[in-house]
C-alpha cells in the first residue's frame, strides 16, 4: 500500500508540474501501466460470435438439427422442437399478415404457459421486439406501460384479459392465444424470411420496463445482437448439453427470463415450465426439480435463502447449474449452497436490465471460504470500467461508479430521448462505444473480481426486481389524504 502511495503521489507531482493550472480533479493522478490495465487489460474480452444474426433464427438451426428432441415440457403437456417451431411460425405468419415490422413493440400478456413461448417466438420470427405484461402486476402498472409504449397489437389469454381489463384491450388488435381454433391454425409452418420482412440483428428482440424515479416506468430497449452475444457466452462458459433440463421459472417482466427461455432452446435442451405461482413456493420448486430432473436453475439471493431452507432440499442431486443475480448474494448462502449441494456448480452474475440481462460473471470454487462474494469480470465483448463523479478511472481497489460498454449495452429507454441521453453516454476511452452509467457502486478486489457495494442513490431491490423510492412517492402524492 505505501508503495502505491509513493507512486500516485508522484504520478500527481509529475502531473501539477507538466499543467500548474489544470483543476485538481481533471488531474491522472493514476500512473500508466495502472490505467492500461484498468482500461485495457481488464477489460479483453473480444471474441467473435453471430453478431449478424437473430434469436429466431439461431433458433431455427437448433431445429433442424433435432426436430424430434423434446423442447418445452408444461405440466402434462410436452413439445417437440419441431411441433414448437410449427406452432411459432403459424401465429407468426398471422402477426405479419395485420402489420407487425421490426422494430414493433408487441404487447404480450400471459401467464406461465405453452402459450406464453410461441408467442414470443412468434413475435420475434414477425419481426416484432416483445413487450412482456405479467398479469400478475397490479393493472395499474400495467396500464402505465401500455400508455408509454402504445403497442397496436396484444398477444393475451384469459389471464391476461383478466388483469388488463376491457378498456385497455379497445382500439387495439387483440390476439387470443387461448382460441381453441385459432385463426392462424392453416397457416404455413415454414420460417418466415427475415430478410424478406428487413429483420436485422441491429432491431429490438424486447422491450422490458423498470421502475422510474419520476414514477413512470422506463422500457429498455435491448436488440438481437445484444443478446445472441450474451446467449453464446453463455453456452462457451456454462456448456449447456441437449440432456440438460432448464427450468423456467422467472416472471417473463424480469429480463432473466430471456436466458432461461432462448439459451436452454437455442441449444437443444429441454425447458420445464414451472407453474405460475410455483416461482414463489420452495417446496414446489424442490418437487419439480427432482420430478423433472433439472440441471439448470436461476435464483435472486433472496429466494436462494428460502429455497435452499426448504425441505429435502439436498434431495435435488440432478442438479448441475445454480446461477444467482438480481441481489447481492450473501456468502452465507454461498457456504450453504457448497454445503448442502456439493455437486452443484454455483455462479453469480450482475447486469442491469439496460445491458442484456448480465455484464459480469463469477464462478465459486468448490474450496471458497470467504466473506466477500464477487460478481466477476467482464463477460465476452464487454467493457467495465470504475469511474468517479467526474467520469475518471478510480484507483485499482477504489470505490467508483460502474459504467458498461461494449455488445450488450441497450438502444436506451423507449419514447424517453432525454433520459436516454443522461443515461447512454459516448465512451471517453473506445472510439464509437456507447456506456451505460449504471448508478451501482464497486471496487475491484486484489484478484481483479469486481465487489458490488450498492447504489449512488435510493434504488432498491426486492426479489430481484428494480424499485425507485420515487416511483412510490408520485404514488402517494397522486391519493387524496
Amino acid at each position: 500500500i505505501c508503495g502505491y502511495m509513493q507512486r500516485a503521489l508522484e504520478q500527481l507531482a509529475e502531473a501539477l508540474e507538466h499543467a500548474p493550472s489544470t483543476p485538481v480533479r481533471e488531474l491522472d493522478i493514476l500512473p500508466p501501466d495502472e490505467r492500461a490495465y484498468l482500461l485495457e487489460e481488464l477489460n479483453r474480452t473480444a471474441v467473435t460470435y453471430p453478431e449478424q444474426q437473430c434469436i429466431n433464427e439461431l433458433f431455427e438451426a437448433q431445429v433442424r438439427q433435432a426436430p424430434d428432441a423434446v423442447a418445452v415440457v408444461y405440466q402434462d403437456q410436452r413439445v417437440s422442437y419441431g411441433e414448437l417451431n410449427a406452432r411459432a411460425n403459424r401465429l407468426a405468419h398471422h402477426l405479419i399478415a395485420i402489420g407487425v415490422k421490426p422494430d414493433q413493440p408487441v404487447a404480450i400478456c400471459v401467464a406461465r404457459s405453452m402459450a406464453m413461448v410461441v408467442g414470443l417466438l412468434a413475435i420475434l420470427k414477425a419481426g416484432g421486439a416483445y413487450l412482456p405484461l405479467d398479469p400478475a402486476y397490479p393493472p395499474a402498472r400495467l396500464h402505465q406501460v401500455l400508455e408509454d409504449a402504445a403497442p397496436h397489437l396484444l398477444l393475451a389469454d384469459a389471464a391476461g384479459r383478466s388483469a388488463l381489463g376491457d378498456d385497455a384491450l379497445r382500439d387495439r388488435t387483440v390476439v387470443d392465444l387461448a382460441a381453441a381454433t385459432p385463426e392462424w391454425a392453416n397457416l404455413p409452418a415454414s420460417d418466415p424470411d427475415p430478410r424478406a420482412l428487413g429483420l436485422t440483428s441491429r432491431h429490438l428482440a424486447y422491450v422490458i420496463y423498470t421502475s422510474g424515479s419520476t414514477g413512470t416506468p422506463k422500457g429498455a430497449q435491448n436488440e438481437h445482437r445484444a443478446i445472441v452475444n450474451r446467449l453464446i457466452w453463455m453456452q462457451n462458459a456454462y456448456g449447456l448439453k441437449a440432456t440438460d433440463v432448464v427450468l423456467q421459472k422467472t416472471p417473463f417482466g424480469f429480463d432473466v427470463s430471456a436466458w432461461e427461455f432462448f439459451w436452454t432452446l437455442l441449444e437443444g435442451a429441454t425447458l420445464v415450465l414451472a407453474p405460475p405461482d410455483a416461482h414463489r413456493d420452495p417446496a414446489a420448486l424442490v418437487d419439480l426439480i427432482i420430478g423433472e430432473r433439472i440441471t439448470t436453475v436461476h435464483f435472486v439471493p433472496s429466494m436462494l435463502v428460502s429455497f435452499m431452507d426448504a425441505k429435502s432440499v439436498d434431495r435435488c442431486t440432478s442438479l448441475r447449474r445454480v446461477l444467482c443475480s438480481g441481489e447481492a448474494l450473501p456468502a452465507a448462502s454461498v457456504h450453504k449452497v457448497r454445503r448442502l449441494l456439493p455437486w452443484t456448480g454455483l455462479h453469480n452474475l450482475y447486469g442491469p436490465t439496460e445491458a442484456a440481462i448480465d455484464v459480469t460473471a463469477w464462478s465459486c470454487p468448490d474450496e471458497f471460504d470467504g466473506a466477500i462474494v464477487p460478481i466477476g469480470r467482464p463477460i465476452a465483448n464487454t467493457r467495465v470500467y470504475l469511474l468517479d463523479g467526474h467520469r475518471a478511472p478510480v484507483p485499482f481497489g477504489a470505490v467508483g461508479e460502474l459504467y458498461i460498454g461494449g455488445a450488450g449495452v441497450a438502444r436506451g429507454y423507449l419514447n424517453r430521448p432525454e433520459l436516454t441521453a443522461e443515461r447512454f453516454i459516448a465512451s471517453p476511452f473506445v472510439e464509437g462505444d456507447r456506456l451505460y452509467r449504471s448508478g451501482d457502486l464497486a471496487r475491484y478486489l486484489p484478484d481483479g473480481n469486481l465487489e458490488f457495494l450498492g447504489r449512488n442513490d435510493d434504488q432498491v431491490k426486492i426479489r430481484g426486481f428494480r424499485i425507485e423510492p420515487g416511483e412510490i412517492a408520485a404514488r402517494l402524492c397522486e391519493h387524496p389524504f
